[in-house]
């Protein structure tokens, strides 16, 4: 066998395999043996066959098994006489096979990147300090009231305003016609939080319950719902009630109601400090992360394998259809173009198979390896976060084929925190905290 690589691109090859005569002509007769122990031929007894009834009977078959069987033999020791590895599934081109002729078919493959790296350890970089203010932790606290609080009858005489609850009763219409499913009775609106439609809630204010009016949306193409998006849609609406949220009162009873961690309200501003702290730590963590990597990334370039960017896109893709159908929508009929879309997600697709590439050379470089106690450990951290137990995330992992992209993850992050200890970080000035943090 003799195997030689043609350069189509720094990162695109194509391996040209060459099968002398001897090897396939001995496949050919191994297939043939085999064959003759098991074939049925009416008028020969098994086993007794002549080849040439064979080769009559059977013969695209067996050239099509010995012309797998020699690819899958001499592809992976092409490989390593080139010392050249594919990142995906080369794509093959053959000539057809005969007996007693050599072979010789071509690889079409991508692999990855040569590029050296340089000065990546002891990078100067910024980094936040993390200060959470009281009006944070009071901001929190009144959400947390929110979502504890109930709802009560208006007992004033007037309209909706902002942040009152409308008891509606609704119906949609598209050209005078009635939208299916989009009839509703005792329909809670919270004016003013943009969950139903902007437009909607801000054409509520001031109607009185009893009072009806029709209401116009535009809705944009965008809109997860399928059946409006992109259309406009008239409403027939009728304000049935008014409510308003009764908030508890916020005290040491509220916090011990909130559970047994509890004892008092200090304990639970407490633990909402802790929390807001964590939260933004690991934002600002993650940012710090980022700039070392993009400092990295600025001082090398290199072509990127376009499988790899493709793989990426279509995650991106497949990730929108995702929430579509988590929302109960239709994203064909979203009126969104999978191409556009595409086209959009290609430069952060470039972007992120860059940087895994350049934080698996430095992982590369320096050994770095997950230890079974790591990837144990993260899946311990998965699994805390969803309320699972570990063996059981683990398992399903394992089952759907997801280990190596998890553990890939793992050493990413691994990777980074190595950057990050050898890294000369100046922290700034603490960023004061005065609102919710980022999620």
């Amino acid at each position: 066998m003799k195997a030689s690589i043609e350069e189509i691109t720094p990162v695109k090859k194509r391996l040209t395999v060459q099968v002398e005569s001897e090897e396939v002509e001995k496949k050919f007769d191994e297939a043939y043996r085999e064959l003759k122990k098991k074939a049925r031929v009416d008028g020969f007894r098994p086993g007794k066959v002549p080849r040439s009834i064979l080769e009559r009977n059977f013969g695209e078959q067996v050239r099509q098994d010995v012309q797998r069987g020699l690819m899958s033999e001499t592809l992976p020791r092409a490989f390593e006489e080139t010392k050249i590895y594919p990142i995906a599934m080369p794509m093959i081109e053959n000539e057809s096979l005969k007996a007693g002729e050599g072979y010789t078919y071509t690889a079409l493959m991508e692999v990855r990147p040569q590029f050296e790296l340089k000065n990546y350890m002891g990078l100067e970089v910024e980094k936040e300090s993390v200060s959470i203010s009281e009006e944070a932790v009071n901001a929190q606290l009144e959400e947390i009231r929110r979502v504890h609080s109930r709802l009560k009858p208006l007992d004033e005489d007037r309209g909706v305003q902002k942040g009152d609850c409308a008891v509606i009763e609704y119906e949609a219409f598209e050209e005078g016609k009635p939208v299916k499913g989009m009839k509703a009775e005792n329909f809670i609106v919270r004016v003013g939080q943009d969950q139903f439609h902007p437009e909607f809630e801000k054409d509520l204010l001031g109607l009185r319950p009893g009072q009806a009016k029709e209401i116009t949306v535009d809705f944009e193409k965008t809109h997860p719902n399928a059946q409006l998006a992109g259309k406009k849609i008239l409403f027939k609406v009728r304000v049935a009630e008014i409510k308003i949220m009764e908030l508890p009162e916020l005290n040491d009873d509220f916090a011990k109601n909130l559970g047994a961690d509890f004892n008092d309200l200090g304990a639970l501003k407490n633990r909402i400090r802790e929390d807001l702290q964590a939260r933004e730590q690991k934002r600002v963590d993650r940012e710090l992360k980022r700039k070392l990597l993009d400092k990295i990334s600025a001082t090398v370039t290199f072509d990127l394998p376009e499988s790899l960017v493709d793989s990426e896109i279509n995650y991106a893709v497949e990730t929108v259809k995702q929430n579509f159908a988590r929302m109960g929508s239709d994203f064909s009929k979203a009126g969104l173009s999978v191409d556009k879309m595409r086209e959009d997600f290609r430069a952060s697709s470039e972007k992120r198979v860059k940087d895994l590439l350049i934080l698996g050379e430095i992982a590369r470089q320096n050994d770095l390896t997950l230890s079974e106690t790591e990837i144990d450990e993260g899946f311990a951290d998965l699994a805390k976060g969803i309320g699972q137990d570990p063996k059981v995330v683990r398992q399903y992992y394992e089952a759907k084929g997801l280990m190596e992209g998890f553990k890939d993850r793992l050493l990413e992050e691994k990777t980074l925190n190595y950057l990050v200890k050898g890294a000369k970080i100046r922290e700034l000035e603490a960023a004061r905290i005065d609102d919710a943090p980022h999620g």
